[in-house]
C-alpha cells in the first residue's frame, strides 16, 4: 500500500498504517489508503513546512529519527486512536530528512462511519505523535543563526546550534 513511501519502515495492523519515509509525502495515496465503504467521513491533516517561525525565515527543516522506536510509538498512537474513537482506518506518515518550505512532514488521514469521531481522532493523533513519537526537527534559519534543534512539537524555540561544528543530531 505505501511501499514506495516506507523506506524507513512501515508497521501495519488491521485497519492501521504508519510508515516513516525519506520522500515527498503523497497525499492521495495516504487518503485512499483509509477510504472503506464503511466510513461516510475521512480527515486529512498535512502538516506543511511554513516560511518562517517566531519572526525569522525558515529555509527547510531536516528531521532526524530512531525509526524503530518511533514506529513502535506511531503504531500504539494509532491503534488507541481506532478502538477510541471506533475509527474504520488511520494511516499516520512521517517524512525524515530535508523538507523544504511547503511541503509535507506529516501526513494523519482517518476514516470513521461518522464525522466527528473522525475529526477528534485526526486532532488527537497529531498532539499525541508531536507529544510522544521519538522524532526531532532542525529548523534551519539560513542567516548567520544557523538553525535550531527542537523536539516535534509546539512551544520554546529550541537549543540554538553551533553553525560551525554542529552534528545534525540534538545532544
Amino acid at each position: 500500500m505505501m511501499s514506495q513511501q516506507s523506506s524507513f519502515g512501515q508497521l501495519a495492523d488491521e485497519g492501521i498504517s504508519v510508515f516513516l519515509t525519506p520522500s515527498a509525502l503523497d497525499l492521495s495515496s495516504v487518503v485512499s489508503s483509509v477510504k472503506s465503504p464503511k466510513a461516510g467521513a475521512v480527515v486529512l491533516f498535512a502538516g506543511t513546512t511554513r516560511d518562517n517561525f517566531d519572526g525569522k525565515p525558515v529555509t527547510h527543516l531536516e528531521y532526524s529519527s530512531y525509526p524503530p522506536l518511533a514506529l513502535k510509538t506511531m503504531l500504539t498512537i494509532a491503534q488507541s486512536m481506532k478502538q477510541k474513537h471506533a475509527l474504520t482506518a488511520i494511516t499516520m506518515g512521517h517524512r525524515l530528512g530535508v523538507v523544504p518550505v511547503a511541503e509535507e512532514s506529516i501526513l494523519i488521514a482517518v476514516s470513521a462511519p461518522h464525522r466527528h469521531p473522525a475529526w477528534m481522532a485526526g486532532e488527537e493523533a497529531l498532539e499525541m505523535c508531536k507529544e510522544k513519537v521519538e522524532i526531532w526537527k532542525l529548523e534551519e534559519f539560513g542567516d548567520d543563526q544557523g538553525g535550531v534543534w527542537r523536539a516535534n512539537q509546539d512551544g520554546p524555540g529550541g537549543v540554538p546550534l553551533d553553525v560551525a561544528t554542529s552534528s545534525h543530531m540534538p545532544k
